[in-house]
């Protein structure tokens, strides 16, 4: 059966559409316009009572039933074990996947965001909050290329969840300020991920 999603196009929208896209899955786009606040619409907002995107309905939920998600680590999570793909069923290797998924969720992606906001769309100039979050922006572009130099892939050897939830927000670099030459191991590691078909395919969504 098909999965409904309800997206637009920002990297933590593309993290699912990615995922579906490698794990094979019927789905269908409901696109959730935030330039014109559709993200308040009382059906969304039934779905996703964070009005944020992205969010699923998943008619084959547990026990056959349907299942609504909101939070796209929470997605992410969901759907690799629904398939059993992309993410260790348990041991080490779960864990391992599941704290870099914690660590882009908590912290390579909000930072970013606000970066994005401060040095692009403030109305007014803020110098500390800019310094504040492009130092801060690029010591997680340092923890990431440190770990990456350590591993092909941020769960160690195989592909998977966590490097699906952060390659979108690595794919803003130049809103960041940020010149991937200067994170050799995350320019080698996105360029690998960003050749994947899948990923170039669910980055086009919606």
């Amino acid at each position: 059966m098909t999965i409904q999603l309800y997206t637009w196009g920002t990297p933590n929208g593309r993290k699912v559409s990615i995922a579906l896209e490698e794990l094979g899955l019927a789905y269908e786009v409901h696109p959730i316009d935030i330039t014109k606040d559709q993200q308040f619409d009382p059906a969304f907002l039934k779905i996703s009572p964070n009005n944020k995107i992205p969010a699923i309905v998943d008619p084959e939920g547990p026990g056959g039933k349907p299942i609504a998600l909101f939070e796209s680590g929470a997605i992410l999570i969901w759907l690799a074990d629904k398939t059993g793909k992309l993410l260790a069923k348990d041991g080490p290797a779960r864990y391992e996947a599941l704290q870099w998924l914690m660590w882009q969720m908590g912290g390579f992606g909000p930072m970013l965001g606000q970066a994005h906001h401060f040095l692009r769309f403030a109305k007014e100039e803020v110098p500390y909050a800019k310094d504040r979050y492009s130092n801060e922006t690029r010591r997680l572009y340092g923890v990431l290329d440190k770990r990456l130099g350590e591993s092909e892939f941020l769960a160690g050897e195989a592909y998977g969840i966590a490097d699906i939830a952060t390659y979108p927000w690595a794919a803003r670099h130049e809103w960041q300020q940020v010149a991937l030459s200067d994170f050799p191991h995350v320019e080698r590691w996105y360029a690998q991920v960003g050749a994947r078909p899948a990923v170039a395919k669910g980055m086009q969504v919606p």
